[in-house]
């Protein structure tokens, strides 16, 4: 490895880190906002069949119902940002942006009559994706991150499930499913 390749990776990986540090600044400004407004951003999620609600299907993957609420989510989007971050920074963004509108669509026509929030719906999304996208890539490192993801993250398929009310499971279904659709069109020319 000369040093041309080493700067390079070293670069993209600090350019990588940023991006990931930027995703946890916005989403823990919103959440502070938020709190400190007796969370009043939350009438901006996405509720389904009502027309001023479709506002949500981009503004509510950025809230979240209380501080354990943001707390459980904030972990897991900031390690699958980074994975997703391994396919190029346009694939990140273009899928990113491709999952928030599909999921937040779907849950507005097919999603139970309530306030659908949380930034679940993206991990979901990244998780689909993940899973899914190294084995079409074909190449052994996204592959490596296929699996991990599965070992580390495999217990999140249960979350697609109406377990529990206050759960946006239709969020996470519907996210899981827009994650895998972005894999089938966007991995087979990744770059890594």
């Amino acid at each position: 490895m000369n040093s041309k390749t080493i700067f390079s990776s070293s670069s993209r990986l600090s350019q990588q880190l940023k991006i990931v540090s930027c995703i946890f600044v916005v989403i823990t400004v919103i959440e502070i906002i938020n709190l400190l407004t007796g969370r009043v951003l939350n009438q901006f999620g996405n509720i389904p069949r009502y027309v001023p609600g479709l506002i949500g299907v981009l503004i509510g993957p950025f809230l979240h119902g209380s501080f354990s609420h943001y707390l459980s989510n904030i972990v897991p989007l900031c390690v699958l940002s980074f994975l997703m971050l391994q396919y190029g920074n346009k694939r990140f963004f273009g899928v990113t942006l491709f999952c928030i509108i599909l999921t937040g669509l779907l849950v507005w026509l097919f999603g139970r009559s309530a306030s659908h929030i949380g930034v679940s719906s993206v991990i979901y999304s990244y998780f689909g994706f993940l899973l899914l996208a190294g084995f079409l890539s074909r190449k052994f490192s996204l592959i490596i991150i296929s699996l991990l993801v599965a070992f580390f993250y495999g217990g999140l398929i249960f979350g697609v499930l109406p377990a529990q009310t206050f759960v946006s499971w239709e969020g996470h279904l519907f996210g899981f499913i827009s994650g895998l659709i972005a894999a089938r069109l966007w991995a087979k020319n990744a770059r890594l």
